[in-house]
């Protein structure tokens, strides 16, 4: 497939219909704020090992939670009633998003989460774009997860977790706050067990884009 190549200087993006099988819509541009801004207020967002050009994704179909649809396990429900964790937000994003790329993940080799992304990400963060969710085991950070806030929708990037359920207390917790915010959506992007398990859903990627213009 011939696929679209982004000029650093034209942030225009093609239109779903032109993503692949695998939901590759363009490749190259930059990590620019201004770029990701549009990428993510249109269903795109950026993932690529280190080397090689930028790839902009706009899958089908889309992972996504309905807040309202959150599923809290019972095996979960004593770690909130034991407060086993404690949880803050914005407080530690550098330590975050770098303990993100350097947890080890089944099926993948190395990270995406590379220094240009970590740079980029880090300055949205700065401009109040990105937020970040720290899950603290006393003084020790033990799980946590980072991603944009638009709207009423909320870009789910990444998570990590170095204790029992650390990544889940933490989401739960968030999710929780967000819903008391009247965000509306997450996006998970792709389908995992993790993620199913909390209620995450597939829906198609029309209807997805439909809801972003409603809430972003």
């Amino acid at each position: 497939m011939h696929y679209i190549w982004l000029e650093p200087d034209n942030l225009h993006f093609p239109q779903p219909q032109h993503a692949d099988a695998d939901g590759i819509i363009a490749l190259g541009g930059d990590l620019s704020v201004e770029r990701l801004l549009v990428a993510y207020t249109n269903g795109i967002f950026p993932w690529y090992n280190k080397g090689n050009p930028i790839i902009w994704w706009n899958p089908d179909p889309r992972f996504v939670l309905f807040p309202d649809k959150l599923k809290v396990a019972k095996s979960m429900r004593p770690y909130f009633n034991q407060k086993k964790y404690q949880v803050t937000f914005n407080q530690q994003f550098d330590q975050v998003i770098r303990s993100c790329g350097k947890t080890p993940r089944k099926g993948q080799n190395g990270t995406w989460i590379t220094d240009d992304m970590i740079a980029a990400y880090t300055q949205l963060h700065k401009l109040g774009w990105v937020h970040s969710v720290e899950v603290w085991d006393k003084e020790q950070l033990v799980g946590g997860l980072y991603g944009l806030w638009i709207g009423d929708v909320f870009f789910g990037e990444s998570m990590f977790s170095l204790a029992p359920n650390a990544s889940k207390f933490g989401f739960i917790s968030w999710v929780r706050l967000l819903q008391q915010k009247g965000v509306k959506l997450i996006d998970c992007q792709q389908e995992t067990k993790h993620l199913a398990s909390l209620g995450a859903e597939s829906i198609s990627r029309a209807q997805f884009l439909n809801l972003l213009k409603q809430h972003t």
